[in-house]
């Protein structure tokens, strides 16, 4: 059998393959298996690496990640920082939202900043450890959800009012993801993932006018260094995986909101791989082994083998079980023996009773955000951060409440409610916006028929 990092390299080639990657995206998932919370695992290097090795050790990857973390850049150029006992940090302060701010000289990150020379350690002791078998992702946080750090959501204004100072900050904070990809090749990794979760906020013709280019960059840069690529996304990113693909990825990663048989096909007509998408909550955190087993064969007898990685949606929740991700290693290895162990097998509904509101007569409007979580979840971040923006406009004229997809009551809700995508914005039970953050004056407008 092949060493695990040979298997990477090989369907990033695009060679027929016997065995199907599996690349398990441990986070801060990582240093629960060492008794270690996600602010000490995402700012010790020690721990940091003992929870790695760990990783290696319990779930066998073909690759896996050294850092899961979209805010490291954020910190070191201003934001502000809300750190969890149990989850990445958020970034809770934009140091462009007040004034926009000259960007031609502005400072770009190096090797001696914030928690930066802390993870390049950690990744060539890493890379010296398990790097000849397994395949090691360096992660970068995108252009477009990095200028959101730094502009917050008045980004999302300017790419209708000042579209010319938004091309400024993404050539800006593309020039910042070259640079950390550098540090990270030089480190010893083999992949360098562009994260970007809020690319499904965006629609696709937006993607081509504005970002398409820093994202060409970015993959056209990292390919001249020798690495592979991948692009990362979360939400419902199906209208968006053709721009992407465009882009030149080697990779591109999905999580539960996009069909990955219907993607796979977009994807396999530009020749990249595809990976993903095992739900993260519903199944990872909530199911059992014999749930995560059942997902895994299900998702191999649909989807082509070709060009395919198998990975959790996104960064796996910190108290998902061990045994349930020690079962999907064995699904993706040894989906046959898998078949046996689930054969009858039915998921138990354990859907929990909830009560909707009385929609048809509410006092006022009550605008509900449904997501992943705003804590965890860039693209549910700013949505949140957007649907919030009506108290500022309307005050207590108007409800608002977010429901998270880590939260048993709120799955059941989000069901209830037949909400097929995250993030999505309802007024009075009524979807309006799904995945894409709507403009200030387009959601006000709207809430106004509901005053």
């Amino acid at each position: 059998m092949k060493m695990g990092k040979q298997v990477i390299y090989d369907v990033m080639r695009h060679k027929e393959m016997k065995e199907i990657p599996w690349v398990p995206f441990a986070g801060v998932h990582a240093g629960s298996l060492k008794g270690y919370t996600a602010k000490e695992v995402l700012t010790d290097g020690e721990k940091l690496f003992e929870s790695l090795i760990e990783v290696n050790k319990l779930y066998t990857p073909d690759g896996m990640p050294i850092v899961f973390d979209l805010q490291i850049e954020a910190e070191i150029l201003g934001c502000d920082l809300l750190w969890a006992e149990d989850n990445p940090p958020s970034v809770r302060s934009h140091p462009y939202e007040a004034e926009k701010k000259p960007l031609a000289d502005a400072y770009i990150p190096n090797e001696k900043d914030g928690r930066i020379p802390m993870i390049l350690d950690v990744m060539r002791r890493v890379k010296k450890a398990i790097g000849n078998e397994t395949a090691l992702y360096g992660l970068i946080c995108g252009p477009l959800t990095l200028a959101s750090h730094l502009r917050g959501n008045e980004f999302f204004m300017d790419i209708f009012e000042d579209p010319e100072y938004v091309e400024e900050l993404l050539a800006y904070c593309t020039r910042i993801c070259k640079k950390m990809s550098d540090m990270y090749i030089d480190a010893g990794m083999d992949v360098i993932a562009i994260v970007d979760p809020l690319v499904s906020q965006v629609s696709a013709k937006h993607f081509e006018s504005l970002l398409s280019k820093h994202f060409t960059d970015c993959f056209d840069h990292i390919r001249e260094k020798g690495a592979l690529s991948s692009f990362f996304v979360c939400g419902n990113a199906s209208k968006q995986i053709e721009v992407m693909s465009k882009t030149g990825p080697d990779s591109i990663s999905v999580d539960e909101n996009v069909d990955l048989v219907e993607a796979k096909k977009t994807t396999d007509k530009y020749n990249i791989v595809i990976g993903g998408n095992i739900p993260l909550t519903t199944t990872m955190l909530f199911g059992n082994q014999k749930d995560n087993m059942k997902y895994v064969v299900e998702l191999l007898d649909k989807v082509d083998h070709h060009n395919l990685i198998i990975s959790p949606g996104c960064d796996m929740p910190y108290a998902v079980p061990i045994e349930n991700v020690i079962a999907v290693c064995q699904a993706i290895k040894n989906p046959e023996m898998a078949r046996t162990m689930i054969a009858g097998y039915e998921a138990s509904d354990d859907d929990l009773q909830v009560e909707l509101p009385d929609y048809d007569n509410l006092k006022k409007p009550l605008i509900e955000v449904f997501t992943l979580d705003a804590a965890t979840c860039a693209a549910c971040t700013y949505m949140v951060a957007a649907a919030m923006q009506a108290k500022e406009e309307f005050g207590d004229k108007v409800d608002i409440k977010e429901y998270k997809y880590t939260v048993r009551e709120d799955i059941a809700r989000t069901k209830k409610m037949g909400v097929e995508k995250l993030p999505s914005i309802y007024i009075n039970g009524k979807p309006k916006w799904s995945s894409i953050i709507p403009s200030r004056q387009e959601y006000f407008d709207e809430i106004r028929k509901y005053l």
